[in-house]
């Protein structure tokens, strides 16, 4: 059995990831080699995309942005944790899935302990699109703290695959083991309209989402492939010492943290009375294995606008459509404005690599990124 329980750059009061260090195994692919094996038929989860490297224009607006809304940010984590705190008691155990997850995750468990004086086991888990969830981590978390509740955490949204793979994996795990986990993800941004527990519907920037490895602990996105992972090991990840000098992962956590003790209570009011914060979930629905919400509706009409064959070409949302530019080779960007606020890392990110923009408003997301479909090149 080889298992590595670590905390990456994190502190191991913040985190602990159940992930197999293969480090010394993988080695990275550029976005052209990964598109065409993506697109071939290769799972994503099998390789993993070369770090991006941001320039010091990019950075400036990360920092920018993290000035300009850390208060915001905390406020949401508050909302978010007290959300789970009234749904779930306090004898819960904090579950992140790897890695957008893990900084939201180690926010409400920072925010927990906080308020309520109580520290919250706090694990970083990989769940993957069609492969599903991590079981060894399950049944090490479960072994582990066997009368506690699992709250699964992740940073946003974007068409909701992430909490219809964790809805069909927990279906799946109670058919196995006969143990019933609670599927209902708490993320802090939700412009899918997919989840039941979260901060905001609003389809905001999240900072984290600007940035991979050096803003998530210095690990790389989970890998589950045959060659480096056996059946009774945790999922893969990457771990990035070398890129311990722009690391801002701790920086992150402290900067928003920090604004804790100063929650506006005038501001934490008009957000609760934001119907972006407030507005109850009823039009989510799970109908066997498929799941039926707003943001799904939304792409299939961008899908039949845009003549798109495979749904799994548009990424929708802030984080989405950051990752697309940062990882794959989109085509075209949709945004709701060129006036948005929240998209001058977007619009960066498609001048450096020359990817056209244009409006597009019938979307309940700020943006949407649209890969560049390797059967269509004329697209």
């Amino acid at each position: 059995m080889n298992k590595c329980i670590f905390s990456g750059s994190y502190c191991t009061e913040d985190v602990v990831f159940l992930l197999k260090d293969i480090s010394h195994l993988i080695v990275e692919q550029d976005n052209e080699f990964r598109e065409n094996a993506i697109q071939s038929g290769i799972h994503y989860s099998e390789m993993l995309p070369i770090e991006y490297t941001p320039s010091k224009g990019y950075m400036d607006i990360f920092y920018s942005t993290l000035e300009h809304s850390k208060n915001k940010l905390a406020s949401l984590v508050s909302i978010l944790s007290e959300k789970i705190i009234a749904k779930r008691g306090k004898n819960i155990v904090l579950v992140s899935l790897a890695r957008a997850g893990t900084p939201i995750g180690i926010l409400i468990k920072r925010y927990i302990q906080f308020k309520y004086n109580i520290t919250a086991p706090h694990y970083s888990i990989s769940i993957i699109r069609d492969k599903g969830i991590d079981k060894n981590a399950l049944m090490y978390i479960l072994k582990n703290h066997p009368f506690s509740e699992i709250q699964f955490i992740d940073g946003w949204t974007g068409k909701g695959v992430i909490q219809h793979t964790l809805t069909k994996a927990c279906k799946e795990y109670s058919q196995e083991f006969n143990i019933t986990l609670n599927s209902d993800l708490a993320v802090l941004s939700d412009p899918a309209h997919c989840t039941l527990i979260y901060g905001t519907r609003e389809d905001f920037l999240i900072p984290s989402a600007c940035l991979n490895s050096t803003v998530s602990g210095l690990v790389s996105r989970t890998v589950l492939n045959d060659k480096f992972i056996c059946s009774d090991d945790f999922h893969g990840t990457k771990f990035y010492k070398e890129l311990t000098p722009a690391d801002v992962s701790n920086f992150y956590i402290d900067e928003i943290c920090n604004c804790f003790d100063e929650l506006d209570n005038n501001y934490l009011y008009e957000l609760m009375n934001d119907p972006n914060v407030t507005e109850v979930a009823a039009d989510i629905e799970f109908d066997g294995n498929s799941l039926n919400c707003k943001g799904l509706r939304d792409i299939e009409s961008i899908r039949h606008k845009f003549g798109i064959n495979n749904i799994n070409l548009i990424k929708p949302g802030i984080g989405e459509t950051t990752r697309v530019l940062l990882r794959r080779i989109p085509f075209k960007i949709l945004v709701d404005s060129f006036d948005n606020p929240n998209l001058k890392h977007i619009f960066k990110l498609a001048a450096e690599k020359d990817i056209p923009v244009e409006i597009y408003t019938d979307m309940c997301y700020s943006c949407c990124g649209i890969i560049k479909s390797k059967e269509k090149e004329d697209l």
